[in-house]
């Protein structure tokens, strides 16, 4: 009996991961769900970053549940499918009569191809606002808007939800036993890679567009909104907290431009510290761990005059925003970093030397989302440790880093101390 692993399809084409130049990913994040009927889709899939009306926006403020049942602040655009659902239901009343389930992403394909509907966790816990973490229930928003009928019964990431729909594997060939399995988020599948491999008590930080940090050590009553951390969970519904930012969008608007395959040099990176010249955030339109930070990025001391001074600029400021975000979950365990900026070899090595008393550990596979999901194939049967290869960054000598960070950090949080 094969597998069929749908959020395989699902990570490759709305993967919140990307690289450094993303200025934009349709769909994804945690917060992609669509509504359906028997047939289909009754409405289209609303974007992440579409804009609501204002009057929904408005609404949407004064219906909404407090942080803990939430779970992460709220954010900008269409970014939780709670406000989705509301948005739809105020302005499409008759194609939101029609359906009967809202499916986020993950469950929406795994019904597509078995044509038997699920709610799941890790997806309900990435900030749609649907699911209270702590309590492991629906979030109260749910029924004081009716929308329980919409939600179907829960399972495990793990479950198979049945065979592949027979019409499908008539025409694409695969075999009709075929299971399909209900699917997970894809920074719950990061995490998991990890958790099968053993790993406990430690903080990941997936890297791209944006920079995620999970951690399984941090409580979620040491959550704090103003600093736009997040509860998720993992595969069995327990709390994974969590700090972000749009990382990647800060690193490709301080950068600019990059030549094909270009990496930051040490002998540059440690020529910006020298001479004082750094990057303070935020370039980009979220505040994420920094209020009030929003669009108000500059360059500070002398400006960079090249490309490569603009990248070693721009890792240098991805790595702070790392540690900072290490330093608001409270991060005391192993560190371990992969995605997108662990390809350049300076970004681990510069985290490392800015949290000298933890060990810091990186892989450079690409595909930590997909290998997680692959994992819950054997999720009921595994015996042993999954194997994982990770490494140590070499040591990088940069003087002046730990008084450059002092002055990164008062630059930063300027503002937004004063606003909390």
């Amino acid at each position: 009996m094969s597998l069929i692993l749908i959020v395989l399809v699902l990570i490759l084409l709305f993967g919140g991961g990307g690289g450094y130049y993303a200025h934009r990913s349709y769909g994804g994040y945690g917060s992609g769900g669509v509504l359906v009927d028997e047939s289909g889709p009754t409405m289209p899939m609303i974007d992440y970053e579409d804009e609501p009306p204002p009057a929904i926006g408005a609404l949407y403020r004064r219906v909404a549940d407090d942080y803990r049942a939430r779970g992460s602040p709220i954010m900008l655009g269409a970014s939780h499918t709670a406000r989705q659902l509301l948005w739809l239901q105020e302005g499409w009343p008759e194609a939101f009569a029609r359906a009967k389930w809202f499916l986020g992403l993950p469950q929406y394909w795994a019904w597509r191809f078995s044509g038997v509907a699920a709610s799941e966790r890790t997806t309900l816990g990435a900030q749609s606002h649907l699911w209270s973490v702590p309590d492991r229930r629906h979030a109260p928003i749910v029924a004081r808007q009716g929308w329980q009928h919409l939600m179907p019964p829960l399972a495990p990431a793990w479950q198979s939800l049945g065979p592949l729909r027979p019409e499908l594997a008539q025409r694409t060939g695969l075999h009709p036993d075929t299971r399909v399995l209900c699917g997970i988020h894809d920074s719950s599948a990061n995490f998991y890679r990890y958790q099968a491999a053993g790993l406990r008590g430690f903080t990941l930080v997936s890297t791209g567009t944006w920079i995620v940090a999970l951690s399984d050590q941090t409580p979620p009553e040491a959550l704090d909104e103003t600093r736009a951390m997040t509860c998720n969970a993992d595969p069995t519904g327990a709390p994974l907290a969590g700090a972000l930012c749009m990382g990647g969008r800060e690193f490709s608007l301080i950068a600019g431009p990059q030549p094909r395959g270009a990496v930051a040099r040490a002998a540059v990176v440690a020529r910006m510290i020298a001479q004082g010249s750094m990057a303070v955030p935020c370039f980009g339109e979220e505040d994420g761990i920094l209020p009030g930070r929003a669009r108000r990025g500059h360059f500070a001391g002398p400006p960079p005059d090249t490309p490569a001074e603009r990248r070693a600029l721009a890792l240098l400021a991805a790595a702070l925003l790392t540690d900072l975000l290490l330093d608001t979950l409270g991060s005391a365990g192993d560190v371990v970093l992969d995605g997108s900026f662990a390809t350049d070899p300076l970004y681990p090595a510069l985290v490392a030397a800015l949290r000298p008393a933890q060990r810091v550990l990186f892989t450079l596979d690409p595909y930590g989302a997909a290998a997680g999901t692959a994992l819950l194939a054997g999720h009921a049967t595994r015996s042993a440790p999954a194997a994982l290869t990770l490494r140590a960054p070499p040591p990088q000598a940069l003087p002046g880093l730990r008084r450059y960070r002092t002055l990164w950090r008062d630059r930063a949080t300027a503002l937004t101390e004063s606003m909390t």
